[in-house]
């Protein structure tokens, strides 16, 4: 015996000299898999992986039961905790990933999520008759609803004429000005759908106060208009972008009562599994929300302007609509979330 070394330093020694060969070959072999993937490793090379795993996981075990020193039992744990998610953990790439989510995850969470949906529409919808009733009965209740960088030098006092070169208009300066106005418009509505969304947890009341407010600043854009009889005309400007747009805020909106939801009925789970269990959905519902604006920032940056026919602009914005909504009812069936 080696003077000054104890019993257990030895049996330490012994217990690594007789097993470190398997330990070296299977770390080898992770260094491979962790840069390049499973896939680098041959056939055998994958089966030798596998042995050497199960015989450190033994050797691990029986490390434990005869208390070896510290330093060794910590490497044998973080040299089998990194072979089985080499081994075990799913290989998916981010691609793969993100398909997954565009076709299963998402449509499926919109399908469960229809009610709170069909309920933020409805608040944005009363929101939209207030607004557009309160205008139509007197235009001074305008300038309450919509802030001044959203109204575009569009208000109660515009002619017909200026409202209509709005709609219609091809002068280089006036889409300059469309344009700024584009921009603000969807940082605006990108801002409101984020809000909307955070503001769920405070027992949905901010989401729900934000969908009604937002739906008046709607109702009474539109009212400006169809004082003057162009809202056929308005209502066809809108939808070439609006119908993404708007829907997009609705869903962000509806990640928002889901949270509420949770909050206020978490049922049999305490709050914040609750929570957690909503957040799921709530979460792709808010990547929806997203992918939706850019689109509809995209749409509107290229096409509302150019297209100039009523008609074509309502085919459109709603065919775009139906698209979306195609994909959201009817991809992903047949697997189980």
């Amino acid at each position: 015996m080696t003077q000054g070394a104890s019993p257990s330093d030895l049996r330490s020694v012994r217990f690594r000299r007789e097993r470190e060969g398997g330990w070296s070959r299977l770390e080898a072999l992770l260094i491979r898999a962790e840069k390049s993937g499973l896939t680098s490793l041959s056939f055998e090379e994958a089966q030798d992986l596998t042995a050497t795993y199960r015989q450190t996981v033994n050797s691990l075990s029986v490390a434990r039961e005869i208390s070896l020193d510290q330093a060794l039992l910590a490497y044998l744990e973080n040299l089998t905790a990194r072979a089985y998610l080499v081994i075990y953990a799913p290989q998916a790439s981010i691609r793969h990933l993100f398909g997954k989510l565009i076709i299963y995850g998402i449509p499926q969470a919109f399908r469960r999520s229809i009610p709170a949906i069909l309920i933020s529409m409805g608040f944005m919808l009363l929101g939209g008759l207030i607004g557009y009733t309160l205008v139509m009965g007197d235009g001074s209740w305008y300038y309450t609803f919509v802030p001044g960088s959203l109204a575009g030098g569009r208000d109660p006092s515009s002619t017909r004429a200026a409202l209509e070169a709005t709609i219609y208009g091809t002068d280089d300066a006036l889409l300059d000005s469309l344009g700024s106005f584009a921009a603000q418009l969807f940082s605006h509505n990108t801002a409101v759908a984020i809000l909307m969304f955070s503001f769920g947890v405070f027992w949905a009341v901010p989401t729900i106060a934000l969908m009604v407010y937002n739906g008046t600043v709607i109702g009474a854009f539109f009212a400006i208009f169809a004082k003057h009889g162009l809202g056929w005309d308005v209502f066809a400007w809108l939808s070439i972008h609006g119908v993404t747009e708007l829907s997009a805020i609705c869903i962000a909106a509806a990640g928002g009562l889901l949270l509420g939801q949770a909050v206020l009925l978490p049922g049999q789970l305490t709050r914040s599994d609750a929570l957690r269990h909503q957040g799921r959905d709530a979460t792709k519902l808010l990547i929806l929300a997203a992918i939706m604006l850019v689109a509809a920032a995209l749409i509107e940056g290229f096409l509302r302007q150019l297209v100039q026919s009523p008609g074509l602009r309502l085919t459109i914005g709603w065919g775009i609509g139906a698209c979306w909504l195609a994909w959201l009812m009817l991809s992903g069936r047949g697997r189980r979330a």
